[in-house]
């Protein structure tokens, strides 16, 4: 691939480069305007975005690439080349999103997501080898929202991102009396999904992204039960491929974390038919 020259500064650059596509063959070139000096880390910038994603990967290629697919997809891009500076952009600048490599040095993808969960619930999407079942479903289970395997498309990678942002519903906010309209209730359990509040009685329950989603959608219909395709559709959207792992771990980690605020029956399997919402009664 031809690099342009980095060189310090802050004059902009218009230049094109041909994307490899997850098929083996390319993407159109893009073209992007950014800082010279940023490809490594800064953020690529657009005119109209409104919202920010963190990428955080060791590969500068790949942040060049990911930086002008969210960039022509219209959000701004903030580049960072390893955890610890990644842990720092996602404390001090807010993002919408993280794009965690998993096979990040000293601090991988997974430590970082532990250290960012500790007290945030930012969306998580992340990147990882084709053969990495295990750490794809770790990262499912430490608290990420989905994952792209290397090699990938960058158009795939921001259609994830845009379906993850969809399901939290963005940073809109609420009155009081909007989020007492929207909450779903069942037994014991209260959810808001406007507000991303999740409580059993009164015990606070910290959900990811897709977790909030799976159970709204349960509580929103609560009577209905769900094939497993129907439910991947309602959260992803028709014609997202999720796999059924995938769904596991999203499931398995919900069921753990009401049972442990003790709603133990919140989601019934009927084993061949689906799943559906329980009476949420049970401690």
């Amino acid at each position: 691939m031809k690099r342009d020259k980095v060189t310090q500064g802050t004059h902009l650059t218009r230049r094109s480069i041909t994307v490899p596509s997850y098929s083996g063959g390319f993407a159109p070139s893009l073209s992007i305007t950014h800082n010279k000096g940023s490809l490594f880390q800064g953020r690529y910038r657009t005119h109209m975005s409104t919202q920010t994603i963190l990428v955080v990967d060791d590969d500068p290629q790949i942040r060049e690439i990911l930086g002008m697919a969210l960039e022509r997809a219209g959000f701004d891009a903030v580049m960072a080349r390893d955890g610890a500076e990644g842990l720092t952009q996602a404390k001090t600048i807010n993002p919408s999103l993280a794009v965690l490599d998993i096979g990040l040095p000293e601090m991988d993808g997974l430590e970082l997501c532990k250290a960012i969960r500790k007290d945030s619930d930012l969306p998580i999407l992340f990147l990882t080898a084709r053969d990495d079942e295990v750490d794809r479903i770790l990262g499912l289970e430490l608290g990420g929202d989905d994952y792209v395997t290397k090699p990938f498309s960058p158009r795939e990678l921001v259609a994830r991102v845009r379906a993850i942002l969809k399901r939290t519903g963005g940073t809109v906010q609420e009155t009081a009396e909007t989020a007492d309209r929207s909450a779903l209730s069942i037994g014991r359990l209260t959810v808001v999904p406007e507000s991303h509040v999740c409580k059993v009685d009164d015990t606070h329950v910290t959900l990811t992204s897709t977790e909030l989603t799976i159970l709204s959608k349960l509580m929103a219909r609560p009577t209905q039960v769900f094939s497993r395709p129907a439910l991947v559709d309602a959260i992803w959207g028709p014609g997202m491929v999720v796999s059924d792992r995938t769904l596991d771990s999203h499931l398995r980690n919900l069921r753990s974390k009401l049972a442990d605020a003790g709603c133990s029956d919140a989601i019934e399997t009927l084993h061949g038919v689906g799943l559906r919402m329980g009476p949420c009664l049970g401690s």
